[in-house]
């Protein structure tokens, strides 16, 4: 048992190698799939079943367990994904001669449409910033280049000066797995940006923070915690009752541009998505909007003149 429990801790552990090193996934991402895989280890271990014994069945059981404690079904798909990606290294890797997650579904997901936000509820987002606030013009800075530029948060808050290009309205962005895609800056972020650095540069910034473009009171870099809480914050102060986070403006960013006439191969490779069915889910376009171009544009609705 023991040699058993040995060979499973040096499985896991290669694994962890595996995701960091050939799929260069971030530390965030090596958490999540460590946590969701210790979900499917918690149920082998209860169940005397070992790793290199796993069937189909156990599989389902386990996918079905996950529905059973009322676990939402996204989150079973991101369990159950991260457990395919699991049993694939296995085989490739030589543990196994098989993959028993290669027919395991996942559940059905319903179409889920994000909140967007207009440009003009942007506006008054940043609009009701008191700027006579130390953090003022800083989060109004964050604001526009989140809604300017698209980027995740966790890109946001690792934005460093040597990556901005301002004079040519391009900047350096390092997203999942630190793939690097270089995103357009419109004018308008450009002086939001520049009327913090102004702020920026009376501050007394801590050893090795100093290239962060975004930084908090004690002079160090933001944390992905500290936009989320500012944003909602200033959500309520501008009396927008959607529900929103930083992630509403990346999807508010990629659909202005696919209103705007932008192809989806442009906005995927803005977003930085590796495949472009990610990138539909941030393009839906209201139906009056899409009826609308359809009556105008569509050849059996133009009449002949």
């Amino acid at each position: 048992m023991e040699t058993g429990k040995k060979t499973e801790a040096n499985m896991l552990k290669a694994y962890q190698r595996y995701l960091k090193l050939q799929r260069g996934y971030s530390v965030n991402t090596l958490d999540a799939y460590r946590r969701d895989l210790e979900k499917l280890l918690a149920y082998l271990e209860q169940e005397d079943k070992q790793i290199l014994d796993v069937q189909l069945s156990d599989l389902q059981h386990f996918a079905a367990g996950l529905h059973d404690i009322g676990i939402h079904p996204r989150s079973q798909c991101r369990i159950l994904s991260g457990v395919r990606s699991f049993f694939r290294f296995l085989q490739l890797d030589g543990y196994r001669d098989d993959d028993p997650s290669e027919l395991l579904e996942s559940p059905v997901l319903g179409e889920h449409l994000p909140e967007v936000l207009s440009a003009d509820e942007v506006d008054a987002l940043e609009n009701s910033i008191d700027l006579s606030k130390w953090e003022g013009q800083r989060n109004r800075a964050i604001i526009e280049v989140l809604f300017s530029c698209g980027l995740r948060v966790s890109e946001l808050v690792n934005l460093k000066l040597s990556n901005l290009y301002l004079n040519e309205q391009y900047i350096r962005v390092f997203g999942k797995g630190s793939k690097e895609r270089l995103v357009p800056i419109s004018p308008k972020a450009i002086r939001e940006l520049q009327n913090w650095f102004i702020d920026r540069n009376l501050m007394n910034i801590k050893p090795g923070e100093e290239d962060y473009v975004f930084l908090n009171r004690r002079g160090a870099h933001l944390t992905r915690v500290m936009i989320l809480i500012m944003i909602k914050q200033q959500a309520a102060e501008a009396g927008i009752q959607k529900t929103i986070s930083p992630h509403t403006l990346r999807h508010s960013f990629a659909t202005a541009l696919l209103e705007g006439g932008a192809d989806l191969r442009a906005i995927q490779a803005m977003l930085g998505h590796e495949s472009i069915g990610t990138t539909e889910i941030y393009t839906h376009i209201d139906m009056s909007t899409l009826r609308q171009q359809i009556l105008e544009h569509h050849p059996r609705n133009i009449k002949r003149r």
